[in-house]
């Protein structure tokens, strides 16, 4: 398979399952099991390329803080943004800072973490159902609580912690256990995610350019621009469809499609037909792209002897041969002793 095909449909996989919640983490990871596997930088780049597209949809949104200001829901609305974006901006940093890690980024744990979300969508809609659903007034911003933007917050950090949980998927269960309506529970979801995931997409990349990362120095950069774009533009069409479905429609289908595929892929795991592989996202290259050798190690290697800095005398009492035989097993590697003097 070219690498062109390959970072179109990577970028496809990424566009649709960055916002729709659903894990991108985890169909990424299946999508690699027939495709080559990329590094952290790759798929960091294109999550960027697919969270910038969406910007757009929330224009209205997005004029409302800059020109309604006055208006004490605007405000408080995006307050409650921010403090949402800086709760799981101190977590992520702690939990990077520590090498905080629950489970690895392996199929696995991401089946589990597919199959545990869907049946919380659907407990959490039968619930719903339930109480008929009566939270109609999405216009009415003070719906979004403080309790909320706190709880937002710490999902972000719960999806970062267990990979196939999905970021959009875990904050919207979260919000609407809470009693936020499903619109406003998806936007306040996403307008979260978008300082977010830039923030932490910028991190990655500082990071890899500034310690000069195995990752940024073999990077195939026109994949990484080719995948970006298509990430963006199917990005933009699925939140678009997303924001308009969760108007009339529940979650009850992502709900099922997650257990399905979550339960598939334990299936397929446990009988062989897919294997597992290692977590390449916490053991990515960050050493440097060239490596010198320990000193132990050069000390002890056969061609470490260079050069000797000691003078270089002749033993007493021996030929003038010997003495520059000697003189060569000092000050040159043993590989070329065996060339005969001239």
């Amino acid at each position: 398979m070219t690498d062109t095909l390959t970072a179109v449909i990577l970028g496809v996989v990424e566009g649709i399952t960055e916002f729709l919640p659903i894990s991108s983490t985890g169909h990424l990871l299946i999508a690699e099991q027939w495709l080559p596997r990329q590094t952290e930088l790759f798929n960091v780049v294109i999550q960027a390329g697919a969270v910038l597209a969406v910007i757009p949809l929330f224009h209205k949104r997005f004029h409302q803080f800059i020109f309604n200001w006055a208006d004490p829901k605007v405000r408080d609305y995006f307050l409650k943004i921010v403090a949402a974006f800086v709760l799981t901006g101190i977590g992520g940093l702690i939990i990077k800072k520590k090498h905080i890690q629950i489970l690895p980024t392996t199929l696995t744990p991401v089946a589990v973490a597919l199959l545990v979300g869907g049946i919380l969508f659907l407990l959490v809609e039968t619930l719903l159902a339930k109480k008929k659903d009566e939270r109609s007034d999405e216009s009415d911003l003070s719906q979004v609580t403080w309790t909320i933007a706190v709880a937002v917050g710490i999902g972000q950090l719960i999806a970062a912690l267990f990979p196939g949980a999905s970021r959009s998927g875990t904050t919207i269960i979260l919000s609407l256990i809470l009693g936020l309506g499903r619109p406003l529970a998806t936007e306040y979801s996403f307008l979260v995610s978008i300082p977010t995931m830039l923030a932490a997409s910028a991190k990655e990349i500082y990071d890899s350019f500034h310690h000069h990362t195995v990752d940024a120095a073999q990077e195939n950069w026109t994949m990484v621009i080719i995948a970006s774009i298509v990430a963006a533009v199917v990005s933009f069409i699925a939140v678009k469809w997303l924001l308009r479905f969760v108007q009339t429609h529940t979650f009850i289908g992502f709900g099922w499609y997650r257990v399905l595929a979550g339960g598939a892929l334990l299936i397929a795991l446990h009988f062989g037909y897919i294997k597992e592989k290692d977590d390449v996202k916490n053991n990515s290259a960050t050493a440097p792209a060239t490596s010198p050798l320990p000193p132990a190690a050069f000390l002890s290697s056969p061609h470490s002897q260079v050069f000797d800095p000691s003078p270089i005398s002749p033993p007493q009492n021996t030929s003038t041969a010997d003495a520059q035989s000697t003189a060569r097993s000092r000050c040159c590697p043993a590989t070329w002793r065996s060339f005969p003097s001239v």
